[in-house]
């Protein structure tokens, strides 16, 4: 499965959660609702992914997570919050630099349309 199928999956995921839960709740409920719907689609999902920052041959440990990665290839980025900013643009291509994946999604449960809360974001540094 490519990226772009498992973001038409992920989108549509986000969407039944979103629908159901309503914005105004913590990420941590979004991933959770979210994590339990990807995993109906037999693909390999993982949360809360530690993802090391390696400098000069050396693996440090800084704290950073992914909330939700789908097949070692996409990554998810989950916020609740008033309005996205360029930070949180900024972590997800991160991310996706870090971990060498192509493509991920950032998305906001605080909106009225969850289209409205979704930014797909490519790793152009591959």
């Amino acid at each position: 499965m490519d990226e772009n199928e498992i973001s038409k999956i992920v989108f549509e995921s986000a969407l039944k959660v979103h629908k159901v839960l309503g914005p105004g709740l913590l990420e941590s409920a979004y991933e959770e609702c979210l994590f339990y719907e990807l995993k109906k689609h037999d693909l390999k999902v993982e949360k809360q992914v530690a993802l090391p920052l390696i400098y000069e041959d050396v693996k440090l440990d800084v704290g950073y997570r992914i909330d939700i990665i789908i097949e070692n290839k996409f990554i998810v980025e989950i916020k609740s919050v008033e309005a996205l900013n360029d930070v949180h643009l900024a972590q997800l291509l991160t991310y996706l630099r870090l971990s060498k994946c192509k493509l991920g999604l950032l998305i906001n449960f605080n909106v009225s349309l969850l289209k409205n809360g979704v930014k797909r974001v490519i790793n152009g540094t591959l």
